[in-house]
């Protein structure tokens, strides 16, 4: 529990232009100034790169950015795609939600204000997959608007300035850390200043004050940074409280027929909305049984594939991936109704699937591969 007095002391303790002209000198001789998406005040670039960057990190993006940017360059191509072509161009970058909610929010845009951005935070903040910190983010970027982020570099920065001794994803921390956050804006106004102080925290946290291990010597709030002077850079900010979580297991049939495989649209909702993966069963089904009553082909086992272990929010995931040879009638190879597609390994890393199902296309390439050359 934070209590009101030691918030008060925290905060005027503080000279909000001190810490504000530091950053901002510091972004201004050290920080990033040539990734893809910087030097512009679009808001469209501004989104779509702070939509990727969102648990993602920037070498992780910089190459999704591009190609997402040369294939959808403006909201109206954007809205004019279908969402299959937008997932498959996210494909691999993860966190599917965030293409998805491109998407829908693309379309209201085009829909609802012709194709213009909002230039309020809070207007920003409404679209699909658009929070508080990144409407910040665009609005400072693209329309100068006097507001704070509060991303996870951000907290981190000011859980270790500031010693909170708090998890910062708990509601009452976070809270304190919005107010905290916009306490110490910059006490000039004028777009520059506030886009400079938004790249300078960004950067802070991607560059200096990391995880694990952080640059404190190069630090320009080193001075007078709780943490570091208290010797915790360690152990704060706070780690999330420990949690074990549930273990679900599934089977997935890779099913070949001689050089295609079977892949299936998931469910608009739930996990992988919308993507395509393998056919999936219990762990204590049978895969031959499965095709042949399910799928009316025969099944021969071909190989089983190492387990694939894959994290989500709340639970962790255990792939069982079988190999299976199968042959049946060709009118049966396409079924649109069923969401169905026979494709061969590289038109089938083409779709839009999740990252498992990647590596075990990948896997059963390089598997087929070495059983040619033997």
């Amino acid at each position: 529990m934070i209590h009101q007095a030691t918030k008060q002391f925290r905060i005027a303790a503080v000279t909000p232009n001190s810490f504000a002209d530091r950053l901002i000198l510091w972004q201004r001789a050290c920080g990033r100034h040539s990734l893809p998406w910087q030097g512009t005040r679009d808001p469209y670039t501004i989104w779509i790169s702070e939509i990727m960057l969102q648990q993602t990190q920037v070498s992780t993006v910089i190459p999704y950015y591009e190609r997402f940017m040369t294939v959808f360059p403006n909201v109206a191509s954007l809205a004019a795609a279908s969402l299959e072509e937008v997932l498959a161009m996210w494909s691999g970058l993860g966190y599917y939600s965030r293409g998805r909610n491109l998407h829908r929010t693309a379309r209201i845009l085009l829909e609802q204000y012709d194709g213009v951005f909002p230039q309020k935070a809070l207007v920003l903040q409404q679209l699909p997959g658009i929070g508080r910190s990144t409407a910040a983010a665009i609005a400072a970027f693209a329309f100068g608007e006097y507001c704070a982020i509060l991303d996870g570099n951000v907290k981190r920065i000011l859980a270790r300035y500031l010693g909170v001794n708090e998890y910062p994803g708990e509601k009452t921390a976070e809270k304190y850390l919005w107010e905290l956050a916009e306490s110490l804006l910059p006490v000039e106004k004028d777009h520059q200043t506030i886009a400079s102080y938004t790249q300078a925290l960004m950067d802070l946290g991607a560059l200096v004050c990391v995880r694990t291990q952080p640059h404190c010597q190069r630090c320009p709030l080193q001075a007078d940074c709780n943490a570091y002077q208290s010797n915790r850079t360690a152990v704060l900010p706070v780690p999330r409280p420990r949690k074990i979580l549930p273990i679900r297991e599934t089977m997935h049939l890779i099913l070949l027929d001689q050089d295609r495989v079977l892949l299936k649209r998931r469910p608009a909702t739930g996990i992988w909305g919308g993507l395509w993966c393998f056919p999936e069963i219990a762990v204590d089904q049978s895969g031959v049984d499965y095709c042949e009553k399910n799928l009316h082909m025969q099944a021969l086992k071909f190989a089983e594939l190492p387990h694939l272990q894959h994290m989500f929010t709340h639970f962790k995931l255990v792939i069982r991936p079988l190999l299976l040879s199968v042959t049946y009638q060709p009118a049966h190879k396409e079924n649109s109704e069923n969401n169905t597609l026979w494709l061969t390994i590289e038109e089938a890393l083409q779709q839009a699937i999740p990252a498992p199902v990647r590596k075990l296309l990948l896997s059963t390439r390089s598997l087929l591969q070495s059983c040619i050359y033997e």
